[in-house]
């Protein structure tokens, strides 16, 4: 780790200090979080829209401060709380679920609406759809709430998670949708964050691309060929995510990406698409036990030899068992002998470690939709101070 680096954790650790801070909390940097919000804006087409990722920036402020300084408002929301949740935090916005729901899990969602703001609400959701059943089962929901349901279909762009394919099974999603007048067709969504992971080896990875956007193509064309130009102009053509918004440098076939991780950016996405995205997001957790040696429970008994402490560092932090690797102090790591622990993980680091107890451990989460949740504080450090506590959103699956 470079000085810099370090000087970086120690300035954080001060303004956890002077904040009276001492348990474990997550750390979001609004400054780094700002040079990524406004990087992402220049990497895309100036006519491109960005739709925010709710579920890996799960936090009302977080949120509301990347749709302010996005200048957006476009979330994407993965289930019926959360869809709840944004309507609240931010009721003007336009969301788009990740996934299809349940048709029950959709109709929970309106029954957490008042009836009076459910037509204003179903104008605010677009619901993804991937199978003709489910156009039914929506339509019948539909009808049952007397309300209007926007739908937006899950397209297969490569990623064969689900979603259907141009031709045939895309045509049979539009004559059933033809068949329900309650729903309106709002666009479609193509993800594709298998983009980032092909390997490169013989073209695979650029064939994958081309294939990609060549299915949306056809999609779109398909839809292109039942609507008129207006409405086609209005709809929602969704794509790519975290590992992947970095791909598109025209509108031809989406116009809009989704992200969210990349603006904190957990270590998962330490990819070379996202090289100049600063990490953003940090856990910061008291040492409360600091032992020079590592000793492990009974070894004593069984070897004198064995029995000796090695040399070393041992360290055991407020709480543990995180997605998350330490990072500083450096070299500390989990010891694999003693296992994991969600109270008082141990951690092995170098015999000459500048640690005392009470020091504020920092570790850097895989990812950040788990994560931000397990933590009832998230400080806002601005570069000097702890500038504000945020709160997470309520769990929600």
């Amino acid at each position: 780790m470079s000085a810099a680096q370090a000087d970086y954790f120690a300035t954080v650790q001060k303004a956890l200090k002077r904040a009276g801070l001492a348990e474990p909390v997550l750390v979001v940097d609004r400054q780094r979080l700002n040079a990524n919000i406004k990087h992402l804006k220049t990497m895309l087409p100036v006519d491109m829209g960005f739709r925010i990722v709710a579920k890996s920036l799960p936090c009302g402020p977080l949120l509301a401060h990347v749709a302010t300084r996005a200048r957006t408002d476009r979330l994407m929301s993965f289930n019926a709380t959360m869809a709840l949740q944004m309507l609240d935090l931010l009721p003007e916005a336009d969301q788009l679920m990740g996934k299809p729901l349940p048709s029950a899990a959709i109709a929970a969602l309106f029954d957490g609406v008042p009836t009076r703001k459910r037509t204003a609400a179903a104008r605010q959701i677009q619901f993804l759809v991937d199978t003709p059943q489910r156009i039914v089962e929506l339509g019948a929901l539909a009808r049952q709430k007397k309300i209007s349901l926007r739908v937006n279909l899950e397209i297969d762009v490569g990623l064969h998670r689900g979603g259907v394919e141009p031709g045939t099974a895309l045509g049979a999603m539009l004559e059933a949708l033809d068949k329900t007048p309650a729903l309106k067709l709002t666009g479609l969504m193509g993800y594709e964050p298998h983009l980032s992971k092909i390997p490169k080896l013989a073209g695979w990875r650029n064939r994958a691309r081309k294939g990609a956007n060549a299915v949306y193509m056809a999609a779109r064309a398909q839809l292109a060929a039942r609507y008129a130009p207006t409405e086609i102009d209005n709809m929602t053509f969704n794509t790519a995510g975290s590992p992947t918004f970095g791909l598109y440098n025209s509108t031809s076939h989406a116009n809009e990406i989704s992200a969210g991780s990349a603006l904190v950016k957990p270590s998962d996405f330490d990819l070379p698409i996202l090289k100049a995205f600063q990490p953003a997001a940090f856990i910061a957790t008291p040492a409360l036990k600091v032992s020079r040696g590592v000793r492990l429970p009974a070894l004593e008994y069984a070897n004198n030899l064995l029995g000796k402490p090695k040399s070393g560092t041992t360290v055991f932090i407020h709480g543990g068992y995180w997605m998350a690797q330490p990072v500083f102090p450096t070299r500390l790591k989990n010891s694999a002998l003693f296992g994991r622990s969600s109270n008082q993980e141990m951690l092995v680091g170098p015999p000459r470690m500048d640690l005392a107890v009470d020091d504020f451990v920092f570790l850097r989460p895989t990812q950040s939709e788990a994560v931000f949740l397990q933590f009832p504080k998230i400080a806002v450090f601005d570069g000097r101070r702890i500038a504000d506590i945020w709160s997470p959103l309520p769990v929600s699956a």
